[in-house]
């Protein structure tokens, strides 16, 4: 007999192409505590033994443009394509394949999420991953085995969904996921973020401060903690830590703290670059 599902982990990690496409240039010692906090959420995933994972993250104008960036977006398909180019292939260090889609469950998140009185844009094929997906799930699925609903979170490009309303919509996922029984047991991955500078004169400058306060605020669990950012608060980490709101999502759908795993500054990598598990 099926029973409803739950959410039985959620993690969070960042997704800098420097992770997989030149790993070499961090310090060796920077490295090895981000690839081993990597293999054990790998290792910590497998043992969950999820029937899906929902896969948060944000899109870096692969699919989405100025034209049509929806604040929230739902993939409910079958499979998707990453890295979305042969190119995008050789500079991540990822080989293009197809990723397992769960479709079922896409497509009740979505209309859960309308009954939630969220509108977050369908995609219901099409969608292809750049580095959001393709860099985490290349050391923590590295067999494609998990049938992945990718979320997407606008983190890229003002104005972006409030920090209450990314935790909020973390929630939604959560009560979504417990209110069907198609999936018994769902992982939660959240992708992106810390701090780091996208196309600016201060690409390779992290904002360890930043960094740091945030994780203290993932570690407490405290909704009113996490969510209360202004946007100008967020900007002073640079334009990409605003993809700290994957995280935020994950957060609300774990509604626990997180054990941070690994936090290291990596300039070479460009970005504040950290693992975490949530305490479920």
């Amino acid at each position: 007999m099926r029973t409803h599902g739950r959410i039985v982990g959620a993690f969070a990690a960042s997704h800098s192409p420097g992770i997989t496409g030149w790993p070499e240039r961090a310090a060796s010692d920077a490295r090895a505590t981000v690839e081993q906090a990597y293999a054990d959420v790998r290792r910590r995933i497998e043992d969950l033994e999820p029937d899906a994972v929902i896969a948060v993250s944000v899109e870096h104008f692969t699919n989405f443009h100025l034209g049509n960036l929806p604040a929230f977006a739902i993939a409910t398909g079958d499979s998707y394509l990453g890295p979305a180019t042969a190119e995008m292939a050789g500079f991540l260090q990822v080989e293009q394949h197809q990723y397992p889609g769960a479709a079922a469950l896409g497509s009740h998140l979505y209309a859960f999420a309308l009954g939630a009185e969220f509108d977050p844009a369908l995609v219901e094929g099409g969608l292809e991953f750049d580095e959001n997906f393709c860099v985490p799930l290349k050391h923590l699925d590295p067999g494609s085995r998990y049938p992945l609903v990718p979320v997407i979170v606008n983190g890229v490009n003002p104005p972006w969904p409030t920090p209450k309303r990314c935790y909020a919509f973390g929630r939604m996922i959560r009560e979504a996921v417990e209110s069907q029984s198609g999936a018994e047991r769902v992982v939660v991955l959240a992708t992106g973020g810390l701090s780091h500078w996208v196309g600016l004169p201060e690409s390779g400058d992290i904002n360890e401060e930043f960094d740091r306060d945030f994780i203290a605020r993932l570690e407490s669990g405290d909704p009113e903690r996490l969510t209360e950012y202004t946007g100008e608060e967020i900007d002073r980490a640079g334009n990409g830590a605003h993809e700290i709101r994957t995280w935020l999502v994950a957060a609300g759908a774990a509604g626990v703290g997180f054990d941070v795993l690994a936090y290291v500054p990596v300039p070479a990598w460009l970005t504040g670059t950290a693992v975490a598990a949530a305490r479920l």
